[in-house]
């Protein structure tokens, strides 16, 4: 299946003391490694977050305007970075897989969204990952890149880009929810979720609290 794929990463991090979260490590990769690994087999990839994702070979960079403007403006820039993809005339994927950089588990998940687009029938506008707790994760999800071409510039008409959340850009679309593997959407947005996902800073260590100590 032919699929572009836009990795957000330009969150403030603030319950992590604005340590970036794409420069987290988990199992020797960081957790931008982590999603680009995720998204391997992408025509295009494009990684929406500041400097970090500059490391990334063969990836656009890019980032929402203004920064941090939230998810919506975030998908709506890496849309906009494949569909030129910094090549006149390249044209986007007919899917487009999104996914944030801070689970460091989801490319398990991601087998099971592409085997639903498969089997979805024709009108439906994309599959997204429902973890085993019922929470729906948009940021797991494989999507029409028409669908969201469109919700993206119905929010841009009605000014709700910016500070926009993702659940509402994508309220008008029909999408399919997807069981995905426990423990495959778990995200890290606090030390404690850090701390018991196994995922560490760049430099520190634990200290048994879930917030990192110098060493």
């Amino acid at each position: 299946m032919e699929f572009d794929a836009v990795i957000l990463a330009g969150g403030r991090s603030s319950r992590l003391g604005g340590t970036p979260k794409a420069a987290l490590r988990f199992r020797g990769d960081t957790l931008l490694e982590r999603s680009l690994l995720a998204a391997a087999g992408a025509q295009g990839v494009a990684v929406v977050g500041p400097e970090a994702g500059a490391r990334a070979a063969g990836v656009l960079l890019c980032r929402e305007d203004p920064p941090f403007a939230g998810p919506a403006a975030a998908l709506a820039a890496g849309l906009e970075a494949l569909a030129g993809g910094g090549a006149a005339g390249r044209n986007p994927a007919p899917l487009t897989l999104v996914l944030a950089c801070d689970m460091p588990l989801v490319a398990e998940a991601v087998p099971a969204l592409f085997v639903d687009r498969s089997r979805a029938q024709p009108g439906s506008d994309g599959s997204v990952a429902v973890s085993a707790d019922g929470r729906i994760q948009p940021l797991a999800g494989l999507y029409d890149t028409a669908a969201l071409q469109r919700s993206v510039a119905d929010a841009a008409r009605r000014g709700t880009l910016e500070g926009g959340s993702l659940f509402g850009l994508l309220a008008s679309l029909d999408l399919r929810t997807v069981p995905v593997p426990p423990g495959s959407t778990d995200d890290v947005d606090t030390w404690a979720d850090a701390q018991a996902l196994g995922v560490a800073c760049p430099g520190v260590a634990g200290n048994g609290s879930g917030r990192p100590h110098t060493t």
